[in-house]
């Protein structure tokens, strides 16, 4: 492991000059600081991407003096996005697909996403006690992030961590969604590979139609396939999948929703976990599939910080009093919210023109 860098340079007799220096200090430290962790991050220090990942999930500016360092590193590992209702089996499928990797000597990362309270934004994080087996396995890397009231099933800097991980030398990173609903479809433009988990028997085939999760799905798994029903849940789902292909919903030349693998796992005791594998090295071989993920995923990114940079501005002084008149308005119904927001950006424009 890399040798922790001093917390300063100076010893006790530095005097006014170091007290003199302390301010220019401060504004250097976040961005040594990253280069600290990044640095040990990239040498498989586990605190150092530990602590990067805290800043990530805190969106501290440490954290984006590092990702401006590592983001040019990642492109490496195969992303996996898993998703799925509650009680379909995700954590347990993530334990069987890591057991498999590490079996093929691969070494793996996993975000884990656990809902979080409203109130207090505190989580069980329950994943990571479920993975425990694997703690100790210096091939594996376990992060539980909160969700943190975001309603896409990720949290909100879940890419961000991937991102970190992948640049950490990981050969796969799983994405694990919270799993509490049905609106979990931004995973897609998270992953190289989208999984969707359905349980047999729980009617999920139709809500799967229902939430569009079979049009992000690359791959569909109905586990736990020792349950009564499974083989009849992925006949259904394949005869849903048929009429789909090769044309859009509407008719249209728009691009036809995608014709996933469906296949059928026991991921309590493994079975059918290789070919799950089989199938997403076969996916990921797709070059063209898998760059259009990305592209997908770079827009996602870009935009979030987008709009990161434009609540910034409006929460400068001049910006929050344009915003709170401009909210006024709207509440009061004088403004409606389409002209509210070109208002809003014109102040931004504005307040980037020169003197």
């Amino acid at each position: 492991m890399p040798t922790p860098r001093p917390a300063s340079s100076g010893g006790a007799g530095a005097g006014a000059g170091a007290a003199a220096a302390q301010p220019a200090d401060r504004a250097a430290q976040p961005a040594d600081r990253a280069a600290a962790l990044a640095e040990g991050t990239r040498a498989g220090d586990r605190r150092s991407l530990a602590r990067l990942l805290t800043a990530v999930e805190n969106r501290t500016a440490m954290a984006e003096h590092a990702m401006r360092r590592l983001y040019p590193l990642a492109g490496h590992a195969h992303l996996i996005g898993i998703t799925g209702a509650p009680g379909a089996g995700k954590s347990t499928l993530a334990a069987a697909l890591i057991a498999e990797l590490r079996r093929a000597g691969r070494s793996v990362a996993v975000v884990a996403v656990d809902p979080s309270s409203p109130i207090t934004g505190g989580a069980l994080l329950g994943d990571r006690v479920r993975m425990q087996a694997y703690a100790g396995d210096d091939g594996v890397f376990i992060r539980s992030m909160a969700s943190r009231g975001h309603a896409g099933g990720l949290a909100a800097t879940s890419t961000a961590a991937a991102a970190v991980l992948d640049a950490a030398g990981f050969d796969v990173v799983l994405l694990e969604t919270v799993g509490t609903g049905q609106s979990e479809v931004e995973v897609a433009a998270a992953a190289d590979t989208t999984v969707v988990l359905e349980a047999p028997e729980m009617g999920d085939e139709v809500q799967a139609i229902k939430a569009g999760l079979l049009e992000v799905a690359d791959i569909v798994v109905v586990n736990k396939g020792d349950r009564p029903g499974a083989q009849r849940t992925a006949s259904q789902l394949r005869a849903m999948l048929t009429p789909m292909a090769g044309r859009g919903a509407d008719g249209s030349s728009r691009p036809a929703p995608k014709r996933p693998d469906v296949l059928i796992t026991t991921a309590a005791t493994g079975e059918g976990v290789p070919e799950l594998l089989a199938a997403l090295d076969r996916h990921r071989s797709d070059g063209p599939v898998v760059h259009e993920a990305r592209v997908a995923r770079a827009e996602a990114q870009v935009a979030e910080v987008l709009a990161e940079r434009m609540r910034a501005r409006l929460a400068e002084r001049a910006g929050a009093d344009v915003a709170r008149e401009v909210y006024d308005l709207v509440a009061r119904h004088e403004l409606d919210p389409y002209a509210a927001a070109d208002r809003l950006l014109a102040q931004v424009d504005q307040d980037r023109s020169p003197a």
